[in-house]
């Protein structure tokens, strides 16, 4: 627990360091059995980037570092809930385990929650405010089964 205090606070550090310098509030760092691997900053105010978030640039940092896209046995501990973008990439590099400081609870008054985006999610593909739609192709299937050949 010790631990986790303190890889919390240094992702609470660099939100307010990147508050100071005109970003949102959000920091992130990513652990590997108690060694930082990597640690971020949202960037979008300096990219223009809307996936520039701290969890996700500390996920593309760890799998440079550690030169794979595996990241199991990771934790990454960030200042705010993980937005959905954030927790799906987490999943699919399977991070273990996220200890976050503020909840979207936390953030909706002030305009940093991601909840509306968690609700449009959980709605069927055709009830989402984005339009989704499936145009099925003939190619497609034969270059995943060369994929799949390739990789198993």
């Amino acid at each position: 627990m010790c631990n986790d205090r303190n890889f919390l606070e240094q992702a609470i550090a660099l939100a307010a360091a990147n508050l100071a310098q005109g970003g949102r509030p959000f920091g992130a760092v990513l652990v590997r059995e108690g060694t930082l691997i990597s640690a971020a900053s949202n960037q979008m105010h300096l990219s223009y980037d809307p996936t520039a978030h701290a969890e996700l640039l500390c996920i593309r940092q760890a799998s440079q570092v550690l030169a794979s896209n595996r990241l199991a046995g990771c934790v990454i501990y960030a200042s705010g809930q993980p937005c959905p973008m954030c927790l799906s990439a987490m999943h699919l590099c399977g991070i273990s385990r996220v200890v976050f400081a503020a909840a979207n609870a936390d953030a909706e008054p002030l305009g940093l929650s991601t909840t509306d985006a968690y609700q449009q999610l959980c709605l069927p593909l055709a009830e989402q405010r984005i339009c989704i739609e499936h145009m099925a192709h003939h190619a497609v299937p034969a270059l995943y089964q060369r994929w799949h050949a390739q990789h198993v």
